[in-house]
């Protein structure tokens, strides 16, 4: 089922057990035991036998779609790691991980023949540092600046409330400035086809471009949407630390960090559930409006690779099989 909202595009009433990633000029997508990349390769050699299309004499020539398919490991079996928070923390290592495999695959898949892959080694470094700098400049940097004035604030209360807005700030000024960045449009497109497409399939759709293209680009569980409440979750987790010295707080930030991470998939996952529920949309909308820093509209040839993820998944699935409520890697991001 889907319905209207309000930017004049369709959007699932349903929940379904997928979920995606946007990467270089293609989507990631995964379902309960498989997860799939689609690539648009790059034209090496254009056939100059070939004139331009007189239709389109501008447009660029298509290379073909390459589709990678792999199994999910059944973390998820194990009855502790399913328990509340602790498997939104297994889901989010599960996810980064298949992340890192998804943009090696799709970063070598843009490389000519003779180019050296980027191995597996180089990718993990890279996320590494990434989540180093994101933990220091959301976590350790806003407290740090809070701590500069903590006397002159006088009470626990007023700090963690400075702390959790300067957070909070600091997020949303990072986001704006990737927004900006022209480098990264063809990843938002990718990433708005990803949703759309899951969109599509949830409503129960013809899962082509035509009817992909009608759908909202934004999802209710969507990464930025995660962060968001990540960082708003992270306000009430530290309170009860009260002010002891600064290296304590440094150290609760990046200890507590997997803990917010948890709630929040908890919180992500509900939302998912209930989006039916208007006081639930109300909750969400911000998260939703963020989206749109994060997203653009993709065209019919970007939703084609989304489709082709996401069919690779579904080819190899058991419908029926696994339920939502067994899954824990599943329902998280879109």
């Amino acid at each position: 089922m889907s319905e209207a909202v309000g930017e004049g595009r369709l959007t699932a009433t349903r929940d379904a057990p997928v979920g995606g990633q946007a990467v270089l000029e293609g989507v990631m997508m995964r379902g309960v035991r498989n997860w799939a990349v689609a690539v648009r390769k790059p034209v090496l050699a254009p056939d100059a036998s070939v004139g331009p299309d007189p239709a389109a004499p501008d447009a660029a020539p298509l290379g073909p779609i390459e589709v990678q398919v792999f199994e999910l490991r059944q973390a998820h079996r194990w009855r502790l790691l399913r328990l509340p928070v602790i498997r939104g923390v297994v889901a989010l290592v599960d996810s980064m991980a298949i992340g890192i495999r998804a943009l090696g695959i799709s970063a070598n898949a843009q490389m000519i023949e003779e180019d050296k892959e980027i191995s597996g080694g180089m990718w993990v470094g890279t996320i590494v540092v990434a989540m180093v700098f994101a933990i220091g400049l959301f976590f350790v940097v806003p407290v740090t600046l809070t701590s500069l004035i903590k006397h002159q604030l006088g009470s626990s209360l007023l700090f963690w409330l400075v702390e959790g807005c300067l957070r909070t700030g600091i997020f949303l000024a990072y986001m704006l400035l990737l927004s900006r960045m022209r480098d990264l449009r063809r990843v938002f497109e990718y990433h708005g086809a990803e949703h759309k497409v899951i969109s599509c399939y949830e409503a129960g759709d013809q899962l082509v471009p035509e009817r992909a293209a009608l759908y909202s680009r934004l999802h209710p569980r969507c990464g930025t949407s995660f962060l968001l409440i990540v960082m708003i979750l992270a306000i009430f987790v530290f309170a009860p630390v009260g002010l002891p010295a600064w290296w304590i707080l440094v150290i609760t930030r990046i200890v507590g960090v997997p803990v917010v991470a948890g709630l929040a998939f908890e919180v992500i996952k509900w939302a998912g559930r209930n989006r039916r529920r208007r006081w639930v949309q109300m909750i969400m909308y911000p998260g939703l409006q963020l989206q749109r820093l994060t997203t653009r509209e993709p065209d019919l040839d970007q939703l084609a690779v989304s489709i082709a993820s996401l069919s690779a998944v579904l080819e190899r699935e058991t419908p029926g099989e696994l339920t939502a409520e067994d899954l824990v890697g599943l329902e998280v991001v879109a």
